[in-house]
Parts: structure tokens; C-alpha cells; sequence
């Protein structure tokens, strides 16, 4: 029999052999985990306040990983970070319409379709052959209502699950499926392949799409200190971007700021479908006061759940908010194991955990024949704002895209707040094929004149700061005001306005059309000798295009 010996926070030491690293353990009914084996015995992670307990009380392991069980009912929940229902516990003991895809006499194999149903308006629920199966089927169910647990079909085993020895298989030639699945948090689903980032997820958010653009199965940091916008950004994808299905996972925010993400979420309708946008979200909510250890695993809650929908076909975006409260319970829990810490008192692994949940987006084709994606938006939150501490830095070492929040901007009302000096998006030249194939042969050219406008800028401040406006010549003075135009018209953009909140990528190509083409027209002017003022009255009005309802209709 295996007890405690010792307590330390959330980590216990406990005496006795039988463990396995990873395995799930119940300590008086708090689960746990198994981080760690010795001789003298095991070091337990518990994903619940560990008040109460004592030495001498009883660790039962329970011989399987720690899992989260998949089912229809997810889509409009909350959890926490170990998948509890912190909403509706009863959802799994409800029935739902199911129709069966598959014949008496059919082989499947892992990862197959065999059965659908109807979880949300939005969402189809699509029962999978679990990984490491396959059989025929010798009997299925017809058509109807069932519960969660209910059998769907019944398969004839051809093949072992994993962790099944051949008098397993001799003992239970036969399997019952269900409509739903357990699946291991911390091991990536299996893929059949993996497709190159060449399709954009698209936004609506002009500086994103047509500046920095984040490719469908891409991986994206938004670091930014207190008050940048990082909330508001990740709200304005979950609700615009033309992902099926949003994962959204509050980790270690404050409890009152995690209330209102919940309360604006049972808010916002899809714009595309009129439906609550929650029938096609999950929400993670693990609010900084809650288990250190379950903030830990949230993340790879989340993480597993989107795998699961993308391996039934559906495009899934991730909002990770943030990964600095993730790292941080990383590092407390590291500091009580007594490890030896590394940077800013984080563990020698962070790189290594980091680059394993930002590796498990991607676009990919599934083992039953089908294609999804993943694509991660993680938030990052440095203290103080200082970009070069270990979070951010190993975070943007694993992200091809970066958008990073200015606080200057922010106080200045101009949101998004991200800073198109530090800004940038690898995935861009990836996508060029598709915006010209899509939108506009000019569209790369056109991204790339709006982006050198804005570094020519920037370097023309630095002269005006130095030595004063005077000293620009009439060329220069021209580059700052389109450059206004830009950042005013193009760049900022009105969450609240019922136009501009959204702007579709062919309108925002003729927006940078109309700006270029105006950027030349008075290049021209000024060749000939005609002074350009700086309150020119063609200045405002195209500020305020990106209102004008007519040019939202394109």
C-alpha cells in the first residue's frame, strides 16, 4: 500500500512501488499525477487543494495517464483545466439525435468516422475509431437518440489497443464504441500528413490580414504588458476569424477579468450564423487563485480537446490567455520539486514544454482521410512589459508570428495595439500564392509599399525629434501625413463599430489601393511644383473610408 510522507504545496512524496511516471492517482478523491519515481517512492502532483491531507494516507493509482474523455455536449461548456464541468455537470446524461455511418460487415480502421450527431446548430459531433483499433463491425445500432454511454456499434478486434497483451485480445475478441473517447493530455493525436502553411486564417483585422498574417495550423504570440489589448485582440479572432471551432483557455488570469471573458462570450453572437458564438467554443477557465497544478494542465487540456475536433475535420483556433500564468505555475511547481532553476527561477525545460504545445499546431490530413487544423494564439503577459525575459523570448523562438502590443499605442486609444516596427509574420511569404490568386496580383506589392511608408516614418520621427519638423523636405512631410492616413485609416480599427469592426480582405486591399493611389497622385503634384498642405481634405476623408458602408460591401 502506497501513503504520503510528505506535503509541499501541491506536491507529495509518498512511499511504496507499482507507479508509473504520468499515471493518475486518487489521494481521498483529489486527483493527482505521477511527475516523478524514486527508490523510496514516487513525487505526486495534486490538482486540488491538498488541505486536509495528512502522512499515512492512502495514493491509489489508477493504471491509465492523465486523460480527458471526449463527448458530445463540449461545444458551450466551461472547464477546468482537468476537463470538470464548472457549467452544466449533467450535460454528459443527455441524449442526443445520433446517426450511424457504418454497415454490419464493414471494416474500420483507427481513426474512421462511424457515427454523427448533432451537438450544437453549429457543430456536428463525429464518433472516431479510437487510435490502435481496428476490426469489422458485427453489429450496429440504428439510427435514434443515445446517451454518451451508450454502444454504437460493436467491433470484431483485429488489431490490439495499446497496453493490451495477446491474452487480452484472446479474452475480448469483441470491443463496444460509444460516442465517446479518452485520450491521453500530454501525447499528440497521430497524423497521416502534414500540409505547408498556405492558407491564411482570416480575421477581418486589417493590420493582421493584410500586414501580418497568420497562416491556418500557424502558431502566433501576442505579447503585450497590462492593459495592451491582449484580451480584446484574442476576442475580436475568437469572433471574426473563419476558424469552425474556438478553444478558448484563460490561465492563471485574475478571477474578475476571467467572469467578464465568460460573461462576453454567453454574450457575442456569430456574426456568420446569428447563433450564440458560444455553440462553437470551449472555454478553459483556470482563474489564478485555482490548483497550481491544474493550471498546468490546462493548457494541454486545451490543447487535446482542439485536436480532437480537428481530427474530425474542423478547423480549430486555440486562444491561450496567457502562457506567462502558465509558466509561472511551471515554475512554482519546478521550485517545490527543488529543481535546479534556470532563468528568472524557471525551470531548465520551459523551452522545451514551450516548443511542445506551440508544435502541436499545424494544418494536417487526418488518419480518416479528412483535413483540419490547429492554429494557436498564445498571449503572453511579461512583467512590466519587458519583452526579453525568458516567456516572450522562447515563445517567439517557436512562433513564426508576432504581434506585439504597445502600451504607448494603447494609452493613445489606437487599437489593435500591435506595433508594426516589432511586428512581423513569417507565415507572409507562404500566403502571397493565395492572395494573388484570391484577392489581387498587386496584393503582395501593395502590403509591401504600406509597410516601408511606416519604417520610413518612423525614421523621419527620429529626425523631427532630433532637430525639428523644419528640416524635412516637402517629400518627406507627404511620407508622414499618408503614413497617418495609414495608422488612422488602415491600421486602427473600431472593435465596436458595426462596419469597421470587420473588414473582409477584398476590402482591405482596395483600402491600400486607394491610399497608394493617392500617395502617388500627390507625389506627382509635388514633381510639378504644387505644395501639398498637411490638413489636406483628401487626408480625413479617406481616414474615414473605412466607415463608409458602400466600400463595406466589396
Amino acid at each position: 500500500m502506497a501513503v504520503i510522507y510528505g506535503i509541499n504545496g501541491p506536491v507529495l512524496k509518498v512511499s511504496g512501488r507499482g507507479f508509473a511516471v504520468a499515471e493518475m492517482v486518487t489521494i481521498n478523491g483529489k486527483p493527482g499525477e505521477v511527475i516523478a519515481i524514486s527508490p523510496s517512492g514516487a513525487t505526486i502532483q495534486v490538482y486540488e487543494s491538498t488541505a486536509g491531507l495528512r502522512p499515512g494516507v492512502e495514493v491509489v493509482g489508477t493504471g491509465r495517464p492523465m486523460s480527458v474523455t471526449m463527448r458530445p455536449g463540449i461545444m458551450g461548456q466551461i472547464f477546468d483545466g482537468i476537463m470538470r464541468p464548472l457549467k452544466d455537470p449533467e450535460a454528459e446524461n443527455f441524449t442526443y439525435s445520433v446517426r450511424v455511418l457504418v454497415e454490419e460487415g464493414q471494416a474500420l480502421r483507427e481513426g474512421e468516422i462511424f457515427a454523427e450527431a448533432a451537438e450544437t446548430p453549429l457543430i456536428t459531433y463525429k464518433a472516431t475509431v479510437p487510435t490502435g483499433l481496428s476490426g469489422m463491425v458485427i453489429n450496429r445500432a440504428p439510427d435514434g437518440e443515445y446517451r454518451v454511454d451508450d454502444t454504437i456499434i460493436t467491433l470484431s478486434m483485429s488489431q490490439r489497443l495499446p497496453g493490451q497483451t495477446e491474452s487480452d485480445e484472446a479474452e475480448s475478441p469483441q470491443i463496444s464504441l460509444t460516442l465517446s473517447q479518452t485520450w491521453p493530455i500530454r501525447v499528440p493525436r497521430p497524423v497521416a500528413k502534414r500540409y505547408p502553411p498556405d492558407t491564411p486564417l482570416i480575421t477581418g483585422q486589417r493590420i493582421i490580414d493584410s500586414l501580418f498574417p497568420i497562416a491556418k495550423g500557424g502558431a502566433c504570440a501576442i505579447p503585450g504588458g497590462f492593459g495592451t489589448g491582449k484580451t480584446m485582440t484574442q476576442h475580436q479572432l475568437a469572433k471574426w476569424c473563419d476558424a469552425d471551432i474556438i478553444v478558448y483557455i484563460g490561465c492563471g488570469e485574475r478571477g474578475n477579468e476571467m467572469t467578464e471573458v465568460l460573461e462576453d462570450f454567453g454574450k457575442l453572437k456569430d456574426p456568420k450564423s446569428g447563433q450564440p458564438l458560444l455553440a462553437r467554443t470551449v472555454l478553459i477557465a483556470n482563474t489564478s487563485d485555482m490548483p497550481v497544478a491544474a493550471r498546468e494542465a490546462g493548457i494541454y487540456t486545451g490543447i487535446t480537446l482542439a485536436e480532437f475536433y480537428r481530427d474530425m475535420g474542423y478547423h480549430v483556433a486555440l486562444m491561450a490567455d496567457s502562457t506567462s500564468r502558465w509558466a509561472e505555475a511551471l515554475r512554482e511547481l519546478s521550485s517545490r520539486l527543488e529543481e535546479i532553476p534556470a532563468e528568472e527561477g524557471y525551470p531548465a525545460y520551459l523551452a522545451t514544454r514551450l516548443a511542445a504545445f506551440y508544435g502541436r499546431a499545424g494544418y494536417v490530413k487526418n488518419l480518416n482521410g479528412t483535413s483540419g487544423s490547429i492554429t494557436i494564439i498564445g498571449a503572453v503577459s511579461p512583467q512590466g512589459a519587458d519583452f526579453s525575459e525568458p516567456v516572450t523570448l522562447h515563445t517567439k523562438r517557436f512562433t513564426r508570428c508576432y504581434w506585439a502590443l504597445d502600451r504607448r499605442l494603447a494609452y493613445a486609444r489606437h487599437f489593435p495595439a500591435i506595433d508594426w516596427m516589432t511586428s512581423y509574420s513569417g507565415y507572409a511569404p507562404d500566403l502571397e500564392e493565395w492572395y494573388v490568386e484570391n484577392i489581387s496580383p498587386k496584393f503582395p506589392e501593395y502590403r509591401r509599399q504600406i509597410l516601408k511608408i511606416l519604417q520610413e516614418e518612423n525614421a523621419l520621427q527620429e529626425i523631427v525629434k532630433l532637430i525639428g519638423s523644419d528640416a524635412l523636405s516637402d517629400a518627406q512631410r507627404l511620407t508622414m501625413s499618408i503614413a497617418r492616413v495609414i495608422r488612422q485609416g488602415f491600421a486602427q480599427q473600431n472593435a465596436y463599430h458595426p462596419i469597421d469592426t470587420y473588414t473582409p480582405p477584398a476590402r482591405q486591399f482596395e483600402m491600400m489601393e486607394i491610399i497608394l493611389n493617392l500617395y502617388e497622385t500627390l507625389q506627382g503634384q509635388l514633381a510639378q511644383g504644387i505644395a501639398i498642405p498637411e490638413n489636406h481634405p483628401a487626408f480625413e476623408e479617406i481616414i474615414n473610408m473605412k466607415y463608409n458602408r458602400l466600400l463595406a460591401q466589396l
